[in-house]
């Protein structure tokens, strides 16, 4: 088994530098550093590729490193990026008494879904 993680491309089988992820609620494209863990609705990209990309017509495409030289993200830039992807992924808001609750969790019971990201400690602090 290969450490090294390969872009999702189809044939392309070029080391991944980038991983792009898509907010469907936003229309957004965000193409950031490569993640630290394989996500199973992220794609990992080549240098190429991640240039190369184009978002649907309509969508935004929102690039999260600076130029073609991968930087590090800072804790606030994490910190910003998760919020905003769980606050793209809470659901709206419904009025008292619409909907009716099913008793099997959900918007009107008060729990809350945990996240699927992770705050991972760098090994230097």
């Amino acid at each position: 088994m290969s450490l090294v993680r390969r872009c999702s491309r189809t044939a392309c089988g070029r080391p991944a530098v980038a991983t792009l992820t898509y907010v469907y609620a936003d229309s957004t494209a965000v193409l950031g550093p490569l993640a630290t863990y394989a996500e199973p609705h992220c794609y990992d990209l080549c240098a190429e590729h991640s240039e190369r990309l184009t978002a649907p017509r309509g969508w935004d495409v929102v690039r999260l490193t600076g130029g073609s030289s991968p930087s590090r993200p800072t804790g606030d830039d994490l910190e910003a990026l998760a919020n905003a992807v769980r606050e793209a992924a809470r659901p709206p808001e419904r009025a008292a008494g619409a909907g009716g609750g099913n008793g099997q969790g959900g918007p009107n019971t008060g729990e809350t879904r945990r996240g699927h990201l992770r705050v991972l400690r760098s090994p230097d602090s």
